[in-house]
């Protein structure tokens, strides 16, 4: 077989290399592979040769050859190889790692003619015991570099990564070292997206591929973003109230919270705060420290501030004690709150902002106003409103200035008929009301209304009648006086009154001006000359 052998391969060297396809041809240990021919038997043949050179020596081997006589196998390969008698395939399996190398197959036509090929099988190893091992069980953002190595078994192996579904790729300061059989990814200053989801390490060659099972590192970061938040807090909190307030922090592990209140240590631990029945004391600046086990970072947040005051209360006034006399006395009002700091006080008469002048003065702080010789305007109701930043309180004081009896109004008939009814009246402004007493020609009458009544007038009645208005505060009285004239029966009827003369007279001379007017009026126009 070895001459036959020789024979062929000589006469192979002289003809055309296209006999196999190009290679490598790639096949699983302890698997089966076929080296298929690309020429056409059906013309028939005399010999189909296959050698076979091993990787660790470079002597040509024979396999099998194929003639008319059928297949005759080498020694080595009994039991190894099959070779279809039709086309020429050469079946080698169960396949050993010895049979890897360079397989040649020469072609003798029944023409004469001959055809050789020549193709590189290589058996691969399966790709198995893909696993990742870190260097370290867990991260600290920032400080760790996390060097993640893949290994596993197989033959021509490539490897690639992925963080979940997504490829990771090379970048500033993520990097990659290939070998063999394994593959090293290091990730320098660690970031938490980094390692935010399981690493798989794909291990593949042509003919398959196997994963590792996922693998996460813990990155320990933070604490970040440390915050003060609370539902009520505002600038000023009334006191006794109660208020929460709440820290938060991005960390890993979760961060240790401490409170600090005008920048002393709190014995309250955990991230809420929770302040009972506020009292003064308990304002000012409060803020929280975040600290993590693991990075050994401690960070504070922002201050939060806070005023705590007692709401407005128990507003008073105090005023004169005394009856108070326009003209006699000087009045000071003094507005005070039995609770509560004021930030803000203002004084209002009858709904209005208080209107000062040389006379009412407000004092500096607000808390008194001063008014100096009352007069009977300064009457009225007073009111002061003190505020702070919790809210608003007020009290009011009625003011009574006593003043008059001003000047003395009488109305009433002047003159009328026997029989008919008279009613004088008689006012005067004054505080308290003024009382009324009348005299009759100078004597002092019973009536003591300021309306005197006369039902059916006689002559007698006819004369001076005075109405005296008097304070029994101030001690003062004003007087007037009204004459009454009594007619006999239809005298009141006779002649025109003087007010029906009067608007007669107008009358006239009112129609008297209309016809003057009228008059010069004609007379300053032009005759027209007749066109005639």
């Amino acid at each position: 077989m070895k001459s036959l052998l020789f024979l062929f391969s000589v006469i192979g060297c002289c003809a055309g290399q296209n006999a196999l396809p190009d290679g490598p041809v790639d096949a699983l240990l302890g698997k089966h592979v076929t080296l298929e021919t690309l020429v056409n038997l059906k013309g028939g043949f005399l010999a189909v040769i296959w050698t076979f050179k091993s990787q660790s020596h470079s002597d040509l081997e024979p396999v099998v050859t194929l003639t008319g006589q059928g297949p005759n196998v080498d020694e080595a390969f009994q039991g190894k190889v099959a070779v279809n008698s039709t086309n020429g395939f050469l079946t080698l399996g169960p396949l050993q790692a010895k049979h890897s190398g360079e397989y040649m197959v020469s072609i003798v036509f029944a023409n004469g003619s001959s055809l050789t090929g020549d193709t590189v099988l290589r058996v691969l190893e399966p790709v198995s015991d893909v696993t990742i091992k870190p260097n370290m069980a867990e991260a600290i953002e920032l400080n760790s570099t996390v060097v993640l190595t893949c290994t596993a078994k197989g033959s021509f192996l490539k490897f690639s990564w992925s963080k979940g579904p997504t490829p990771i790729v090379t970048k500033d300061r993520i990097s990659l070292k290939e070998a063999e059989s394994s593959s090293t990814l290091t990730i320098k200053d660690v970031l938490r997206s980094d390692l935010n989801a399981p690493i798989v390490c794909l291990a593949a060659n042509k003919i398959e591929q196997q994963k590792s099972a996922p693998l996460s590192v813990p990155v320990h970061y933070g604490p970040d973003k440390v915050s003060i938040t609370s539902a009520t807090v505002s600038k000023y909190i009334r006191s006794g109230s109660n208020l929460k307030l709440i820290c938060s922090s991005e960390s890993s592990p979760a961060a240790t919270i401490s409170w600090y209140h005008n920048a002393a240590l709190q014995a309250t631990k955990g991230p809420e705060l929770s302040l009972s029945s506020l009292k003064e004391k308990q304002g000012g600046n409060y803020s929280c420290h975040a600290h993590n086990a693991k990075t050994l970072r401690t960070v504070a947040s922002a201050v939060i501030s806070f005023t705590v005051q007692d709401a407005i209360s128990g507003v008073s006034i105090t005023g004169p004690t005394v009856l108070l006399i326009a003209g006699n006395h000087t009045a000071n009002l003094s507005c005070q709150a039995k609770a509560g700091t004021v930030t803000m006080r203002s004084w209002l008469k009858d709904g209005r902002p208080l209107a000062t002048s040389d006379r009412v003065v407000v004092t500096d702080d607000k808390t008194t106003v001063m008014i100096r010789t009352v007069q009977k305007e300064d009457n009225g109701e007073y009111k002061c409103e003190l505020t702070n930043a919790i809210g608003m309180d007020s009290a009011a004081y009625k003011m009574v200035v006593n003043f008059g009896p001003e000047p003395v109004a009488l109305s009433g008939s002047d003159a009328v008929e026997v029989k008919d009814s008279v009613k004088l009246q008689c006012s005067s402004v004054s505080v308290p009301a003024a009382s009324y007493i009348w005299k009759f020609n100078g004597t002092l009458m019973g009536v003591k209304t300021a309306e005197y009544t006369i039902e059916h007038a006689v002559f007698k009645n006819s004369g001076l009648y005075t109405c005296q208005a008097y304070n029994a505060v101030t001690g003062k009285t004003a007087t007037s006086s009204h004459t009454l004239s009594v007619k006999g029966e239809g005298e009141m009827d006779d002649g025109l009154t003087d007010g029906a003369i009067a608007g007669i007279v107008i009358g006239v001379l009112v129609a008297l001006g209309l016809v003057i007017g009228l008059l010069m009026c004609c007379r300053r126009k032009d005759p027209i000359e007749s066109p005639y």
